[in-house]
C-alpha cells in the first residue's frame, strides 16, 4: 500500500516566474527609467531650447515597460506639467509664447496615451500568464501524485523543478508504487512541451500504474508502455524512461533512452549505465535489465534531462562531482532542495527546461 505521508511534487515555495514581472527585469527597467529621467533633466537644464520639451515624451514611454497604467498616466501628466512649467519659465511667464508650442505638447500627450495603452496590454498579458502558470501547476499536481516519504526499504523524496518559461508545461513524469513484486519506480520525459506532452505523460503514468501491479517482468511492462505511447503519440513523439524494481535488496534497472541513474555509495557517485541503451518508449524498445546489489546507505538519484542539460556559458552542471556534497548524506528531501538551490545559483538565470528529481535512500533496517 502507498505510504500515507505525502510530499508535493513541486517545491512548497512559489516559484518566481519569468517575464516582464520578474524582479530582475523590474529592477533593470527601474534603473533605465531613472537614467531617462536624469537625461531629460539634463537636456532641459543645460540648454535653453524650447524644442527640448519633446524629450519629456520619454519618461512615460520608459515607465510603460514596468509600471501599472495608472502610474504611467501619472508619469505622463507629470511630464506634461513639467513641459508647461519649463516653457513658462523659459519665456518669462508669457502664456502666449507657451501656447505657440502646442505641437510639442501634442507629442508628449500622444506619448502618454500610447504608453498607457502599452501598459494596459502588458498588464493583461501578465495576468493571463499568471493564471496559465497557476493552471500549469494544478495540472502537474494532478498528474504527478504525491509520493510517500517511506516506501518498502527506501526513504524517498521527489521534486519537480519548474522552469516557468511562459506557461509551457513540461512532460516530465515520475511514480513510485509498492507492489507484490517489490517497490517499482518510473521516471521519464516526454518529447516536447504543452498540453500534448501532458496528455502523453498522463497516458504513460496511467498505463504504468496499471501494469506495475499486473506484470511480474519489467520487460513486459516496457512492451505495454511502448504500445500505449505508440497508440497515443504523434509520428515524431516518444518518451524516455527508466524503470526500477527492488526485490530482496537487488535493484533491477531498465533504461529506455533516459539519462542514467546515479549510485552514491561511500562518498563516490557512479552512473549506472547499461551495456547498450534501448530506444525510448514509442520506438519499439527491447531493453535489457541492469542488476545491482544494494548496500544499506546506498542512494539512487534519478533525474530528467533538464538537469543533465543545464549549463552556464556552455559548461554543463557538474552533477557527479557535486553529488556527494549535495545529496549524499542527510535527509533526502533536504538533499534535493540543496541540489536545486545549487543548480539555480550555478546557472545564474532562468532554467531552460523543467526537471523531475527522485532520490532514494536504501534503509532496509528501517522497515
Amino acid at each position: 500500500m502507498r505510504a500515507t505521508m505525502h510530499r508535493r511534487p513541486a517545491a512548497a515555495r512559489a516559484d518566481r516566474w519569468h517575464g516582464w514581472s520578474a524582479p530582475s527585469v523590474r529592477s533593470a527597467f527601474t534603473a533605465a527609467f531613472a537614467v531617462v529621467v536624469v537625461l531629460v533633466g539634463l537636456r532641459l537644464t543645460v540648454r535653453d531650447d524650447s524644442h527640448a520639451v519633446s524629450w519629456l515624451a520619454l519618461p512615460p514611454l520608459a515607465a510603460s515597460a514596468f509600471l501599472p497604467w495608472r502610474w504611467v498616466a501619472g508619469v505622463g501628466l507629470a511630464s506634461m506639467a513639467g513641459a508647461f512649467v519649463y516653457l513658462w519659465i523659459l519665456y518669462d511667464f508669457a502664456m502666449g509664447d507657451v501656447a505657440d508650442h502646442g505641437v510639442d505638447f501634442l507629442v508628449v500627450a500622444v506619448a502618454v496615451v500610447i504608453s498607457a495603452a502599452v501598459s494596459i496590454v502588458r498588464e493583461r498579458d501578465d495576468e493571463r500568464l499568471r493564471r496559465l502558470t497557476q493552471l500549469a501547476s494544478v495540472v502537474q499536481q494532478a498528474i504527478l501524485r504525491p509520493i510517500g516519504e517511506r516506501m518498502g526499504p527506501f526513504d524517498i523524496a521527489a521534486r519537480y523543478v519548474s522552469a516557468r518559461s511562459g506557461a509551457e508545461i513540461g512532460g516530465d513524469l515520475y511514480e513510485a508504487l509498492d507492489t507484490d513484486f517489490g517497490v517499482r519506480i518510473i521516471i521519464g520525459d516526454v518529447r516536447g512541451k504543452g498540453l500534448d506532452a501532458v496528455r502523453l505523460s498522463s497516458t504513460v503514468l496511467g498505463s504504468y500504474r496499471h501494469v506495475a501491479f499486473e506484470r511480474a517482468d519489467q520487460r513486459c511492462m516496457i512492451t505495454d508502455l511502448d504500445h500505449a505511447v505508440a497508440r497515443n503519440a504523434g509520428d515524431e513523439d516518444f518518451v524516455t524512461a527508466i524503470l526500477l524494481q527492488e526485490r530482496g535488496g537487488t535493484l533491477e534497472i531498465v533504461n529506455c533512452g533516459h539519462p542514467p541513474p546515479m549510485l552514491v555509495r561511500d562518498g563516490v557517485a557512479t552512473y549506472l549505465e547499461p551495456e547498450s541503451m534501448a530506444p525510448p518508449l514509442g520506438l519499439n524498445p527491447s531493453a535489457r535489465e541492469l542488476t545491482l546489489r544494494l548496500q544499506p546507505g546506498d542512494r539512487i538519484f534519478l533525474y530528467t534531462d533538464g538537469l543533465a542539460e543545464a549549463r552556464k556559458d556552455g559548461e554543463f552542471f557538474p552533477i557527479r562531482e557535486r553529488a556527494w556534497s549535495l545529496i549524499g548524506h542527510g535527509n533526502v528531501g533536504d538533499g534535493l532542495a540543496s541540489l536545486e538551490s545549487a543548480l539555480r545559483r550555478w546557472v545564474g538565470g532562468p532554467l531552460t527546461d523543467d526537471i523531475a528529481l527522485l532520490l532514494l535512500d536504501y534503509r532496509p533496517d528501517s522497515d
